[in-house]
């Protein structure tokens, strides 16, 4: 009787409150709840398998992570990495974004200073989906400012599950994505309320946020181009104000300033091309200023022929200034990463390495209907009340949505970034339907003891009620597709892999972790590993051992050098392997278990990728092809392909082993046929180490012969 007194009480006391206290606490209650769904939709990777760093990327950011937090960050800035491609090494506090080290380190030091004893490991897994949490709370606020409190509410919900940004804020996706997001939005927050107030507090605030996205993630070079884009529409649509002057102006000078004290930025904010938009705009805020100044003191005939001169003048100067300027080499011209994003094309035709990354692959249409479901449809609504009532904060996400939509489609990589915006407009669109047909509701329930009907609009009940069942159904089949997908698909670490047995039960390949402790316990501490560069950070990361070239692709050369290794015979290869300091070679191999991201489905890229350089000519894609151009492993395969030293690492001994019942030996569950070079010995190689299910082969490079014997 006392409890259900005390229940009766505390709703009394909620009916008591005053409709502001009540519309405060939902909004409290909603954004609560979205947040702690957003963090833990992304642990099912944590509650399946364990916690553990997540794809290949992440494995350095979490070795430089735990190098930080033991070694100080002295150290750490002034780190020369030995064991990073070799010979050559690798400065890294000079070349990398050191914003989630950052992050991590003082989320480390603060709990433990709490004496809350935590494993930086652990840290450093969890912290994406704590930052999606506070992404959720950015993005309220943002669409707050650009539409209402319920626009705010739906987009908030929508991006704490959303598929598109999950795939890189799971519990052990240690990447910069995962609070770049978070950065880029709290950027626009602060962007949207420096233009609304034109205040200098929120413009400061705007560019430390800028200065925090900087040190976090390359992508910063998209908000250093859409925000003077969106001055640029200001400009061009009559909209430019004192307002907008303040907040570009001091968004750009304390932006650019706080941005080149990051050692891998330096002074391209002021060199490359990249980042001469920005520049050029904020000239044009001086001189549109400076117009408006001269425009009240003269009159109008002067002011035109004076107008005219200073165009003029301007236009000459500033071409003129740039022509000297990247003549000389002061302003570098654009990366060949910006060139694929204008040209889809570039990169394949140009840039064999960039061409080479999964994810910078051109967009499907099914990828966006797979990570976006019912968004893509409520995008183009949201535009449409967006372009409905123009504001200066509207025409901003207008040109986030239109140009991210044009790089995601260019780049799968950046469905990273439309993933928030259609967020955004999606929530906008929602909730300006759902509040037009409510209103509707309420006036037939309002008016229901009148009899007589608003003929301009019949069945105005019938109607509201019908779109109102099909958002609900709308809302509700995106949360069961985005929980689908988010445990499917985006929680699967690829350091351990699962797939289903013929019984049904979970079968575990714990290959690639078993093949680097082997290496770590088995092999001289200073020797060097070969692999293709996908595996270059887990291998230093979790085998501690010195590797020719990794993740980081910088030096081309270096990669093609490995490359035509794997591409060559034994004899050709073994030269590279030997001039290169070579003691062991790792492949990756998926014939016994059917996975297909083995080697040997990515050895034409190490054959496009070999013979891109000089020293690489003599390789030809298309002799590892047949006469009829078809990449073939089985006999009618090429006779260059067959030999070559990839082939062999893959498929030695291959051919007595038993895949599949029926077939036989030497049959390749990737490729489904039965190999075409079966009886081969190694003659610079010996076979060291091959783990349980085939899927690593760690081959160990022979001494040269003694020419005494």
């Amino acid at each position: 009787m006392s409890a259900a007194q005390s229940g009766s009480r505390s709703t009394f006391w909620l009916f008591k409150m005053s409709h502001e206290k009540q519309d405060t606490l939902l909004k409290l209650s909603v954004l609560t709840m979205a947040a702690i769904l957003s963090f833990s939709t992304r642990l099912f990777s944590v509650l399946r398998f364990e916690s553990v760093i997540h794809e290949f990327d992440p494995y350095f950011n979490y070795r430089t992570t735990r190098f930080l937090a033991e070694e100080g960050f002295y150290n750490f800035h002034n780190w020369f990495d030995d064991r990073a491609w070799y010979p050559l090494g690798r400065i890294i506090g000079g070349t990398i974004y050191p914003g989630l080290m950052l992050t991590s380190a003082v989320f480390y030091h603060i709990l433990h200073f709490f004496h809350i004893t935590i494993h930086i490991r652990d840290v450093c897994v969890f912290l994406a989906p704590f930052f999606s949490s506070l992404t959720v709370l950015v993005t309220y606020h943002l669409t707050k400012e650009l539409k209402n409190a319920g626009a705010g509410l739906v987009a908030a919900a929508m991006i704490a599950i959303v598929p598109g940004y999950i795939s890189r804020s799971v519990a052990g996706s240690y990447d910069n994505e995962g609070i770049a997001i978070f950065c880029m939005l709290l950027t626009y927050t602060m962007w949207i309320k420096a233009v609304k107030t034109g205040s200098l507090f929120w413009s400061v605030m705007c560019a430390l946020a800028y200065f925090y996205m900087v040190s976090s993630w390359g992508g910063y070079v998209f908000l250093i181009n859409l925000i003077p884009l969106h001055v640029l529409a200001l400009m061009a649509t009559g909209r430019f104000s004192h307002r907008i002057y303040v907040a570009y102006s001091t968004v750009y000078c304390i932006g650019t300033i706080l941005s080149m004290q990051i050692s891998f930025v330096g002074f391209q904010p002021v060199q490359s091309s990249e980042h001469m938009a920005a520049l050029g705009v904020f000239g044009l805020c001086q001189i549109h200023s400076f117009i408006d100044y001269v425009r009240s003191r003269l009159s109008r005939e002067q002011f035109q022929i004076l107008f005219r001169s200073l165009v003029i003048f301007a236009a000459i100067l500033g071409l003129s200034a740039f022509g000297v300027a990247t003549a000389l080499g002061k302003i570098s011209p654009w990366t060949g990463r910006f060139y694929s994003l204008l040209d889809p094309s570039y990169a394949k035709n140009n840039i064999p390495i960039i061409a080479s990354v999964s994810e910078h692959q051109p967009t499907t249409w099914s990828s966006f209907y797979f990570d976006l479901q019912m968004l893509v449809f409520q995008f183009p609504a949201g535009l449409y009340f967006c372009f409905k009532a123009p504001t200066d904060a509207n025409i901003f996400i207008i040109m986030y949505g239109v140009t991210s939509i044009y790089f995601a489609g260019v780049m799968v990589r950046l469905m990273l970034v439309l993933a928030p915006v259609m967020c955004i407009l999606s929530g906008i669109a929602v909730s300006s339907t759902l509040t037009t047909y409510m209103k509707n509701l309420d006036v037939a329930h309002k008016d229901k003891k009148v009899k007589r009907t608003d003929m301009n609009y019949p069945f105005k009940n019938e109607v509201a009620t019908s779109v109102i069942l099909m958002m609900t159904l709308f809302l509700l089949t995106y949360t069961f597709h985005c929980t689908w997908v988010t445990s499917e698909a985006y929680s699967s670490p690829s350091i351990v892999l699962a797939a289903r047995g013929g019984d049904g039960g979970r079968i575990i390949f714990d290959d690639f972790r078993e093949a680097y402790y082997w290496l770590r316990h088995n092999t001289p501490e200073d020797t060097k590993v070969m692999s293709w560069w996908d595996y270059g950070y887990q291998i230093t990361a979790m085998a501690n051992r010195t590797i020719l070239v990794d993740n980081n692709t910088w030096n081309n050369t270096h990669i093609s050098r490995v490359g035509q290794a794997m591409a060559s015979t034994e004899d050709k290869a073994y030269e590279i392997m030997r001039e290169l300091d070579v003691g062991y070679v790792l492949v990756i191999f998926g014939g016994l278990t059917g996975y297909s991201s083995d080697d040997i489905n990515k050895f034409l890229w190490m054959v496009r990728i070999g013979g891109s350089t000089e020293r690489g000519q003599h390789i030809k894609e298309n002799d590892y092809y047949t006469p009829q151009g078809e990449f073939r492993v089985d006999k009618e395969g090429s006779p260059i392909l067959l030999n070559c030293l990839m082939y062999k690492m893959c498929y030695h001994r291959f051919g007595l082993v038993y895949t599949e019942s029926g077939k036989p030996t030497g049959y390749d569950r990737v490729r489904n046929v039965e190999i075409g070079n079966k009886d081969f010995e190694l003659d610079v190689l010996e076979e060291a180490y091959t783990t349980e299910h085939w899927l690593v082969r760690i081959y160990k490079v022979k001494d040269l012969t003694n020419r005494g014997n």
